[in-house]
C-alpha cells in the first residue's frame, strides 16, 4: 500500500501553482546545483513499512528535495535531522545527500504535509488540504505506529488534523504545539513536537543538536 501511495503522490499534478513552481525551480536551477537533474515532482515519504515512529514536516525543500527527491535530502535542515536520529538508532547514516546513497530507516518513516516545495516554503490552504488525503492514506498503511515528531507548527496541525479524519479521539482543547511538548492520544498514539531543523532555527541556536537528541529520545522510550 505504501508503495502505491509513493507512486501516486510523484504523480500529483492537482495545485497549478505548485507544479509550476517546483519545475520552474527544477529548470532554473540554483548555481551551486547546476550539474544536477532536479527531481522537481512531489516528494513521497520514506523508510521502514513497519515504522513505529513518523517523522513529519512541512514540505520538501526548493533545493533540497524538491532536488533530490527524497524528503530532507540534500540541504542543512536533512544533515541536522538525521544526524539525531542516527544518533538514536533511527537512521544507518547521520547524513542524506541523494537518493540512493545507502541510507535506511529502521522503525521510523519521514513524511510531510505538503508534498511539493511552496513558494517562500509557505503553502496556500487549498494545497494543504488538497495533500492531506496522501497524509491521512500515509498513517492508516503504517500499522504499527506509535508515536509522531511533528517538526514545527505546520506539521503539529496537521497531524491533529489528519488524526481527526482518521476518527481518532482528540482532546478538547486541541494541544498546543511546543517544543518537547508531549501529548498522549485516545489511540495510543502520542504526538511529539519539535521545532523544525531549519537554518533559521539551527543557526540562530534555536534548536540545538542537545534539543533534538531530547526529541529522539522521547521517540525511543515510547516506541521502544
Amino acid at each position: 500500500m505504501l508503495r502505491v501511495i509513493q507512486d501516486e503522490v510523484t504523480a500529483c499534478r492537482q495545485c497549478a501553482r505548485l507544479v509550476e513552481w517546483r519545475e520552474r525551480v527544477g529548470s532554473e536551477k540554483r548555481r551551486s546545483f547546476r550539474d544536477w537533474e532536479y527531481w522537481a515532482r512531489p516528494v513521497p515519504g520514506f523508510g521502514d513499512p513497519e515504522a513505529r515512529l513518523l517523522v513529519l514536516g512541512l514540505a520538501p525543500a526548493a533545493h533540497g528535495a524538491n532536488r533530490t527527491g527524497r524528503m530532507f535530502t540534500g540541504d542543512r535542515s536533512g544533515d541536522f535531522l538525521y544526524a539525531a536520529m542516527h544518533r538514536a538508532g533511527f537512521a544507518s547514516e547521520p547524513t542524506s545527500v541523494a537518493r540512493g546513497d545507502g541510507l535506511t530507516l529502521a522503525g521510523a518513516w519521514v513524511s510531510s504535509a505538503v508534498k511539493c516545495a511552496p513558494p517562500e516554503n509557505k503553502p496556500a490552504t487549498d494545497e494543504r488540504d488538497a495533500c492531506l488525503p496522501f497524509l491521512l492514506r500515509e498513517i492508516r498503511a503504517l500499522t504499527a505506529l506509535r508515536a509522531i515528531v511533528c517538526l514545527g507548527g505546520f506539521g503539529w496541525d496537521a497531524a491533529l488534523r489528519t488524526l481527526r479524519e482518521l476518527g481518532c479521539p482528540l482532546p478538547a482543547p486541541l494541544p498546543r504545539f511546543g517544543h518537547g511538548a508531549e501529548v498522549r492520544l485516545g489511540n495510543g498514539l502520542t504526538l511529539i513536537g519539535s521545532y523544525h531543523p531549519s537554518q533559521q532555527n539551527t543557526f540562530t541556536g534555536r534548536l540545538t543538536p542537545a534539543m533534538l537528541d531530547d526529541v529522539f529520545a522521547a521517540a525511543r522510550r515510547i516506541v521502544g
